[in-house]
């Protein structure tokens, strides 16, 4: 794959079948780990971002841990109240907090490019 899409065609090899099966091998496999590694990562990925992003001190760190420590409080308490009142417990907090993480990883990764 690494040889160029010429060079793979050329030995044979069907190149946007060979991608599109990496591509969903390589989403099989982050999603497996994400259900491992469970919310605490994507909570924490959320909450980090978000203390650096309205917190705008890079070098005041107690700020930032009181920050971030509110934010979570807040995602935390939001969540639960999700959870209870409008989703009426047919869902769990993990399952939300995964999808607020994703979305949110996903917007920080094209805003970067």
């Amino acid at each position: 794959m690494s040889l160029g899409r010429e060079n793979v065609m050329n030995l044979g090899i069907n190149y946007d079948r060979m991608v599109m099966n990496i591509l969903i091998l390589s989403s099989v496999l982050i999603a497996t780990s994400t259900a491992l590694v469970g919310p605490i990562t994507s909570l924490s990925l959320i909450v980090s971002n978000l203390a650096y992003q309205y917190i705008n001190t890079h070098n005041r760190h107690s700020l930032l841990i009181v920050g971030a420590s509110f934010i979570s409080i807040i995602a935390l308490v939001g969540g639960q109240f999700l959870v209870e009142h409008i989703f009426e417990l047919r869902t769990t907090l993990s399952v939300i907090i995964n999808f607020i993480g994703g979305l949110y990883f996903i917007y920080l990764l094209l805003k970067r490019k």
